[in-house]
């Protein structure tokens, strides 16, 4: 408190005390109102100016608060735009939002404060209709070019039952066709330059070769990459508007499907922000399950990326082994929680069920197995001249550029930045734990590589210890939130059988407010941003994905490379489009 008491004194300072108004928030980040004529030298001041600056752009979102029905506390607007900065020197977020009124939709732009605001501010843009001055190009970004109104209003329908009937005839076709039509002008870039066409050159849309639906199109002069515009959006399924008609509990299951390969990871990044926003707090056993079995995901994680990786690049064996090794950890997965890919196991408060009789063995067979074959995948891939040869020196990415495009996880790390959010924010618990966070200096393709290789060594040390010291006790809260009353006490009052039935019939009923939980997923920071109404359900849900952020980079990448250099680009950002598109 007295850490935003400060900044707080600094900001009205500098711009006004009628410019900037302090809000409470559930999970303590320091949150400030400024009008749209202030925002950007708002963020300008804090990103530049302020001592122990928020350097990294972390997110832009926005609320529709038309029929938001608590509004304590907060300025009259018909819709709010957030920013969430962070900071490394202070380790900590700041939130900036903006009301807006409906017949007045519009900001500026900060794609010159951070050439990260570019795609977030596309993204407000898609899904609300919140117009940013000044963007260099302000098109949609997960909708189709031809699609009518913004699907985050909550006036917009949210399922397919909602709409009429759906037709297309030609005129539709070629309409559609039309407006899938690559106009290099668009993107500011030339078709020809000193009496030289450029040639640009579609790779995908398909999958498995762009690691999912991803288009690129690149401009080539010969066969130097000049620029490249990635085409996202094939794989949107509105899971945030999902999240806002689903209960607290029953949207779990579809944060599986976000990283699909990160299993009980998207449930653990969902349910650190709803524990925050609902006061709950997770017993010791509850945070060590937790932490055992998404250190088990991320290794799982990793190996797809190994596996296929090494296969971009030209190696074909690699993939085979990769998954088999995964194969191992998904029959664990099984017998713990009865699904492989998808989980669906951790809970409000904890987890589903205990561990089974017989765990410890499995995950000690594993702890056995697993560091051999790391040794063997060193002497396959790591060692070998031609994979050097395709990585090294393959997409440099600096930790000032790599923060400038707000990229985390192991690419921020290949740049040569110490950053983990597992020890610089801990969670579940991660601070009673001993591991090293691993670094690089060339911030390139291999340098990802040696990263993600040693993080599935240091996931091993965790769930050994893990499984050395598992707690004894509850594995799941006895909050009123978490659980139903036990049977017992439901036949003494009235108001524990009250609080039964809502509990089970509705789903927990969560009080007014707002809280941002993040973690450190697999391919980097995946965070949750919630916000209640005071009901059974999200008013707003958003999704802070790592490889939205990390696909923007990619021009900046493989410029002046060449193809076969943006193929192994690819493979080294560990993305997959579900993750991205949402």
């Amino acid at each position: 408190m007295i850490a935003n008491a400060t900044i707080l004194q600094e900001l009205q300072q500098k711009f006004g005390e009628d410019s900037i108004a302090p809000q409470a928030a559930r999970d303590q980040v320091p949150t400030f109102w400024t009008s749209k004529e202030k925002v950007h030298e708002v963020v300008h001041h804090l990103k530049n100016e302020v001592a122990q600056p928020y350097r990294m752009l972390y997110d832009i979102t926005a609320t529709d608060d038309r029929v938001r029905q608590h509004r304590d506390g907060l300025p009259a607007s018909d819709f709010t735009v957030i920013y969430h900065l962070l900071s490394f020197e202070r380790n900590g977020y700041i939130r900036i939002k903006v009301p807006l009124k409906e017949d007045s939709l519009n900001l500026p732009s900060i794609t010159d404060v951070w050439p990260a605001a570019n795609w977030y501010e596309r993204e407000v843009w898609d899904m609300f209709g919140i117009k940013f001055d000044g963007h260099p190009f302000l098109a949609r970004i997960l909708m189709p070019r031809t699609w009518v109104g913004h699907p985050l209003r909550k006036d917009h329908p949210a399922r397919g039952t909602e709409t009429g009937p759906f037709s297309q005839d030609q005129d539709k076709v070629d309409v559609e066709q039309e407006a899938m039509r690559f106009r290099p002008e668009e993107w500011g870039m030339k078709r020809g330059e000193d009496g030289t066409d450029f040639i640009f050159l579609n790779i995908g849309p398909q999958h498995p070769g762009t690691h999912g639906v991803l288009r690129v199109v690149v401009q080539l002069d010969g066969e130097v990459i000049v620029d490249c515009v990635p085409e996202i959006g094939f794989h949107h399924r509105g899971a945030e508007k999902m999240g806002e008609r689903q209960t607290w509990h029953t949207f779990i299951p579809y944060t599986d499907r976000i990283d699909y390969l990160a299993g009980v990871l998207n449930e653990l990044a969902y349910l650190t922000a709803f524990e925050k926003l609902a006061g709950i707090e997770v017993p010791p056993r509850g945070q060590v399950i937790r932490v055992m079995m998404s250190e088990l995901f991320r290794i799982a994680s990793h190996l797809v990326w190994y596996g296929t990786f090494a296969q971009d690049v030209g190696q074909m064996s690699p993939v085979f082994y990769c998954f088999n090794d995964r194969e191992r950890i998904f029959d664990i997965v099984e017998a713990v929680c009865g699904a492989r890919m998808h989980p669906v196991w951790f809970r409000i408060g904890g987890t589903s069920l205990d561990l089974p009789d017989g765990w410890e063995g499995m995950f000690r067979d594993f702890l056995k197995y697993m560091p051999p074959r790391l040794d063997e995948y060193d002497r396959t891939v790591m060692k070998n001249r031609i994979f050097k040869a395709r990585t090294q020196g393959v997409g440099v990415m600096t930790v000032e550029q790599a923060i400038e495009w707000s990229v985390t996880g192991p690419m921020l790390r290949a740049a040569g930045m110490e950053w983990d959010f597992r020890k610089k924010q801990p969670y579940s618990g991660y601070e009673n734990f001993e591991f090293d966070i691993p670094t690089a200096t060339h911030g390139d393709c291999y340098d990802r590589a040696v990263i993600h290789v040693e993080e599935m060594r240091q996931s091993l040390r965790i769930i050994e210890q893990c499984v050395n010291n598992m707690p004894e006790g509850p594995y799941k809260s006895d909050h009123p939130l978490a659980v139903p009353p036990r049977k017992e006490q439901t036949m003494h009052d009235i108001e524990t059988l009250i609080t039964h039935f809502l509990g089970v019939s509705w789903g927990p009923v969560v009080p007014p407010g707002e809280a941002l939980g993040a973690i450190e997923a697999p391919k980097g920071n995946n965070g949750y941003y919630l916000v209640s109404d005071g009901s059974t359900y999200s008013y707003r849900t958003r999704i802070r994905a790592p490889s939205f952020a990390h696909m923007q980079t990619l021009p900046l990448q493989c410029r002046g490379l060449l193809v076969p250099d943006l193929l192994a680009i690819l493979g080294s950002i560990d993305f997959v489009l579900a993750d991205i598109d949402r």
